[in-house]
């Protein structure tokens, strides 16, 4: 298999390779079928071109990625959509936002005819605001995410052993690292950081340094799963904290992070309200980090970067199985802290913390009880269950009402609902 070149501005080739089945086809198809269009968001590099070439081989395929074209649909939309009609897959959309209201008359003049368009993009936040301004309600929206721990299995690597963790860890989410795993995961990542910054970031902020954007970034990266302070990441990068603030929703956008909102609920205590910070891809956080699969094991981060893999393993699953329930945090101003709490239609939570040990002692589910006691006087909330999410590759209840998951194997319990 060919490694591509990242840094390189072209349309982008088919994927070749071991083919690495995802999940979310089933409700790609199941919404095709719903709608006349469809968008499916998402990092680079997570898969989106190669998922939807694979599932629409009938549709003709244009990239908006090579700036040529990107012209020619921005400046003259309505000549491109007549050079390219439907049944028709646009890859990377939002760098021709002039598009959306050319496609809205496309989509009105065969109101029927479902699964007309299949569209890509990288920035959901340019995304949303055009569809909200030209495609409401002729629109499914999808977000893909990097690979699960089970799609990842596909691959051959199987999760035996702190050596295939620290793997897991440093290689992340992307296909890619995983249909070639000769790939360098450094390289790689050298690479798709070097892409994002001069692709990404341009279109969506006016970086005048792109230096201290890179700082910023490996600032957030050593703060991954605490609580965000926009204020102290200014100070130590050297930027104000209005750029701070636009340099993380710049990261939102892009979709390489996350924040995690934390718990509320009227149970009388102080709560922390600022949000924890999450990437989307361990693989980059590791690079960002500068660590290595050998220097995984001793280093002091290694907690906080499972925990990064913990929660994305969770949003992935939850996205999928139960998009409406909500994932959260409890931290409260006694230090109490968990680190999810997951909030469902019914009137259980599920309050969490994620572990690298194998086989946690069975004192850490102390805290959490505790906490599960002060979330039972909750408004609505009728019952609690604390579970530790571990590397073990088994899971099972224990009594009084704890659980031991393996990080391998969330969708497990989220299906138990």
């Amino acid at each position: 298999m060919r490694i591509l070149d990242l840094t390189k501005s072209s349309s982008k080739p088919e994927f070749v390779g071991v083919w690495l089945p995802r999940q979310i086809s089933k409700r790609v198809r199941e919404l095709s079928q719903a709608f006349p269009a469809l968008i499916l968001t998402g990092a680079r590099q997570t898969g989106k071109t190669s998922l939807l070439r694979r599932l629409f081989p009938d549709h003709e395929y244009v990239s908006l990625d090579l700036r040529s074209t990107a012209e020619e649909a921005e400046e003259s939309p309505r000549t491109f959509l007549d050079a390219h009609p439907p049944p028709l897959l646009i890859d990377e959309v939002q760098y021709a936002p002039g598009l959306f209201r050319h496609l809205k008359v496309a989509i009105d003049a065969n109101r029927a005819a479902k699964g007309q368009f299949i569209l890509t993009g990288s920035q959901k936040f340019t995304l949303m605001k055009e569809v909200s301004d030209s495609l409401a309600g002729r629109v499914a929206i999808l977000t893909l995410p990097g690979l699960t721990t089970r799609e990842i299995r596909a691959s051959g690597w199987k999760p035996d052993g702190r050596e295939a963790h620290a793997e897991l860890l440093v290689r992340g989410s992307l296909p890619e690292l995983w249909a070639d795993r000769s790939i360098p995961p450094r390289d790689y990542h050298q690479s798709y950081l070097a892409t994002y910054l001069e692709r990404d970031l341009r279109e969506i902020l006016r970086v005048g340094n792109l230096r201290d954007f890179e700082r910023f970034l490996r600032a957030c990266a050593a703060r991954a799963g605490q609580t965000l302070n926009r204020s102290e990441i200014a100070r130590n990068v050297g930027i104000s904290q209005t750029t701070a603030t636009e340099w993380i929703s710049a990261l939102e956008a892009s979709n390489q992070i996350s924040l995690l909102e934390p718990f509320f609920a009227n149970v009388g205590k102080r709560l922390v309200k600022s949000p924890k910070l999450y990437f989307h891809d361990t693989g980059l956080l590791c690079f960002l980090l500068g660590m290595s699969k050998e220097a995984l094991g001793p280093s002091p981060l290694t907690g906080a970067i499972w925990e990064n893999l913990v929660f994305t393993e969770l949003r992935k699953w939850l996205e999928l199985l139960h998009p409406d329930w909500t994932l959260r945090f409890y931290r409260d101003q006694q230090q109490r802290e968990a680190d999810f709490v997951i909030q469902g239609p019914w009137h259980r939570l599920r309050v969490m913390d994620a572990k690298w040990a194998e086989e946690p002692r069975s004192d850490a589910f102390s805290s959490l009880e505790v906490i599960a006691d002060v979330l039972r006087g909750a408004e609505g909330v009728t019952e609690t269950e604390v579970a530790l999410i571990s590397r073990g590759t088994s899971g099972h209840r224990l009594r009084h009402g704890r659980r031991l998951v393996s990080a391998f194997a969330v969708d497990g319990l989220l299906k138990e609902d």
